[in-house]
């Protein structure tokens, strides 16, 4: 059983990465911003890319929202989020889009280092981070 700093520790970088997740929803792009690391790692299908300014104009140009499902959490730096998405288009409201997703993130010193979304689901985030079944968080970060 995990001590209370791990603990602590886990519930702390669950907690970050819930924040962020609804600063995305709500298209806040100065709140996503300030839970990232200035050099936080975005990877995406063409590759990685670094720095806060990744973040800023995404969440209004993407029109994702999610609800989480399933979170995991180990003793690393790892973060793993299971979401049903959808995608709107800004402009018009129109759907665009939904599956579900997982998310992995790394979060150290209470900021995000590192995102990724892996839209081929939770099996391939939780073997990305090295995070298990045994991992999952069955109450929410307070």
């Amino acid at each position: 059983m995990p001590g209370a700093d791990t603990v602590a520790g886990m519930t702390g970088r669950l907690a970050v990465v819930e924040a962020w997740l609804v600063a995305v929803d709500r298209a806040d792009a100065g709140a996503a911003t300030a839970l990232c690391a200035p050099d936080v790692e975005v990877v995406g299908p063409c590759g990685s890319v670094r720095g806060r300014e990744v973040i800023g104009p995404w969440p209004a140009r993407a029109g994702f929202t999610s609800r989480p499902l399933r979170r995991f959490c180990g003793a690393g730096d790892a973060v793993v989020v299971e979401q049903d998405a959808t995608w709107t288009d800004p402009g018009t409201g129109a759907g665009r889009g939904r599956a579900v997703v997982a998310s992995s993130f790394r979060v150290a010193g209470g900021a995000i280092t590192r995102y990724q979304r892996h839209d081929d689901g939770l099996p391939a985030a939780l073997a990305a981070t090295g995070l298990t079944d045994a991992d999952e968080v069955l109450t929410r970060a307070s």
